[in-house]
């Protein structure tokens, strides 16, 4: 029996009934809304005992079969697997059903994917985040190979096979993007060198992409747009005062959006006025914490954060309760661009406000390099030509034009 009045499990699953509902309670879910979890678990341990499967049957081939049942007699809710992932989470936390396995690779270009992906992160060390984006140009290649030859044959692999699929590939993206997918490719070719695949190291037969170096210009936020993001954040409710103080340290301490997300309370000493930022590489820099910006932080906290048991300063706002990640603190950003009627832009056109506000309040550009944690001067000199008007004191007159 379950503890939900009303609520009747009954079945496989109806001895872990009442922990459920504690977890659900726990994590911050409703009366309401807990209920009808225990009701999709009712059914789900209805349909085990009909099927004569008991919990440790919940396979995903079993769930995924239980939802297209579902489905097919005509239930208007809760129709998809996802909507089973609080109880699947809590079996698999008690150990009482199978974790997910990942299906065995059934093709060449599934196994050698595999092998890359072990060779990122165990050989190279790359974080996984990363080792994500290598492998997905990596798998546009195989693809674009097995469609161009009708297989792999990377024995047959040569120069300029390699530079015909980056001129395919560099006409369907930004500049930006070309650039990021050559270096990839370039490991991915690496790779097929070492693990005996292709007999010659190809990668530098990938052609470079025609790209000048600070070429362009910083876009960044003017001030009278960031107080237009910041206005349209309501203050009143819970979820004002987080975005408020997400776009605040975003356009105040220049932060990326991962770090962002990865914020903890342990990180921010209120006595000292400082924030342990969490970067690239497992990186920890500190940066002072500005008293206005540190004021919009502990209302956060205080009026506005769930009072859950997390490690992370941002959270959801609704059960379950957990950290956000980096996409959405950029969607948090998206969404007050949306409410202030300025155009889409992510989390990282903050990072270049802060900067731009930073020189033109005097900065140097080695302090702006400090606060952003730059590893060298040449990433921060993009900045240099943020000032225009002090640019055009200094640029020479063109030959022949009139002084």
């Amino acid at each position: 029996m379950s503890s939900c009045p009303g609520v009747r499990v009954a079945g496989p699953l109806a001895a872990f009934a009442p922990g459920f509902v504690e977890e659900l309670v726990a994590s911050g879910y409703r009366p309401g809304t807990a209920a009808d979890q225990l009701r999709l678990m009712a059914d789900v341990s209805r349909w085990l005992a009909e099927h004569e499967l008991g919990a440790g049957d919940l396979a995903v081939s079993v769930v995924e079969r239980f939802a297209t049942e579902r489905r097919a007699a005509g239930r208007a809710r809760y129709l998809s697997s996802r909507a089973l992932r609080p109880l699947l989470g809590y079996l698999r936390e008690l150990g009482v059903m199978p974790l997910a396995v990942p299906a065995a690779p059934s093709t060449p270009a599934e196994v050698l994917i595999g092998r890359y992906s072990l060779y990122l992160l165990e050989r190279r060390g790359l974080a996984l985040s990363t080792v994500r984006n290598y492998v997905g140009v990596a798998r546009v290649f195989l693809a674009d190979r097995e469609c161009v030859r009708g297989g792999l044959a990377l024995s047959e692999l040569d120069g300029t096979a390699v530079s015909e699929f980056v001129l395919r590939e560099s006409r369907r993206c930004s500049v930006g993007s070309a650039k990021c997918m050559v270096t990839r490719l370039r490991a991915l070719l690496r790779f097929l060198h070492v693990d005996g695949e292709v007999e010659q190291d190809l990668a530098g037969a990938v052609p470079s992409v025609a790209s000048w170096r600070l070429a362009s210009l910083v876009k960044s936020l003017d001030a009278r747009s960031v107080q237009r993001l910041l206005a349209s954040c309501d203050r009143r409710t819970r979820v004002g005062r987080r975005d408020f103080a997400i776009v605040t340290l975003l356009s105040r301490l220049g932060l990326r959006a991962g770090e962002l997300a990865a914020l903890q309370l342990q990180d921010v000493d209120w006595r000292a006025g400082e924030l342990l930022v969490r970067g690239k590489g497992s990186r920890q820099e500190r940066l002072p914490l500005p008293a206005d910006v540190g004021e919009t932080l502990a209302g956060w906290l205080e009026r506005g954060r769930p009072r859950r048991d997390s490690v992370f300063v941002f959270t959801r706002v609704r059960a379950p309760y957990g950290g956000l990640s980096a996409g959405a603190v950029s969607q948090i950003v998206r969404r007050a661009c949306q409410r202030a009627g300025l155009p889409l832009v992510g989390a990282h056109r903050l990072r270049h406000t802060a900067a731009t506000e930073m020189l033109r309040a005097g900065g140097s550009l080695s302090e702006v390099g400090q606060v952003l944690r730059h590893r060298g001067r040449d990433v921060t000199s993009i900045y240099a030509k943020v000032d225009r008007l002090a640019l055009a004191q200094v640029v020479m007159p063109w030959p022949g034009s009139a002084a």
